[in-house]
């Protein structure tokens, strides 16, 4: 892999999404530290991993500079026994799933005396594979996870099904575009951030108001 792949695919994609401009987010979890290199030397600021030992692993090998600049994403599912590195080691945690975990999440966070931002992971298709709140039940709970110490809630976060069709997908984020709406309004909330779309459906997400989008294949294969 070099520069020069991360740099290409990155303007393609670009292009391909103009005029709307999400956050990439540089979706490494399958990639060494040179692809965090790579992309942080393409323009890239936010990076998002899946496996709390490899991930902080990667953070912890990079340079001050390169580590100070950027951004780290939590994106994959968190379990408790983990908390307390995440907490530690990345700046959002996407994938705050169920109250039990975002309890444990405030725990880490004041004990680090830390504001964590999260994003609240919202299963909007209703796969039974699929982590995240139902939408009536993650609505009726704002309330309380708005009661949280050490939390900053930022938005949603949300998948779709693979290999669904332009239609349901963009049915689908649509929804959630609808349900982050909702919460604001009903609760006098500013929440802004959307994070919807990967590699195969990107660009549905971003018609629907998607303020972030998790890419990786499409950045770094050639």
């Amino acid at each position: 892999m070099t520069k020069g792949i991360v740099e290409t695919n990155l303007l393609r994609l670009k292009q391909e999404i103009a005029p709307y401009k999400p956050r990439i987010i540089a979706v490494t979890k399958y990639y060494d530290i040179n692809a965090i290199l790579d992309a942080y030397n393409a323009g890239l600021r936010d990076f998002g991993e899946s496996r709390a030992n490899d991930a902080i692993g990667k953070i912890t090998s990079l340079p001050e500079e390169i580590r100070r600049n950027s951004r780290f994403h939590f994106i994959g599912h968190l379990q408790t026994n983990k908390v307390d590195k995440v907490v530690r080691y990345f700046d959002y945690i996407q994938s705050a799933d169920s109250s039990h975990l975002l309890r444990a999440i405030s725990e880490s966070a004041i004990k680090y005396r830390k504001e964590q931002k999260i994003l609240l992971q919202v299963n909007i298709s209703g796969e039974v594979q699929k982590f995240g709140f139902e939408e009536r039940e993650l609505f009726n709970l704002i309330p309380d996870i708005k009661s949280l110490n050490g939390i900053s809630i930022e938005g949603l976060m949300c998948m779709a099904p693979l290999g669904a069709d332009e239609s349901t997908l963009i049915k689908i984020f649509s929804k959630a575009e609808m349900l982050l709406k909702n919460i604001n309004n009903e609760y006098g909330l500013n929440l802004n951030e959307l994070s919807m779309g990967m590699s195969d459906d990107y660009k549905c997400a971003v018609k629907c108001g998607a303020t972030m989008i998790r890419i990786g294949r499409l950045l770094f294969s050639q």
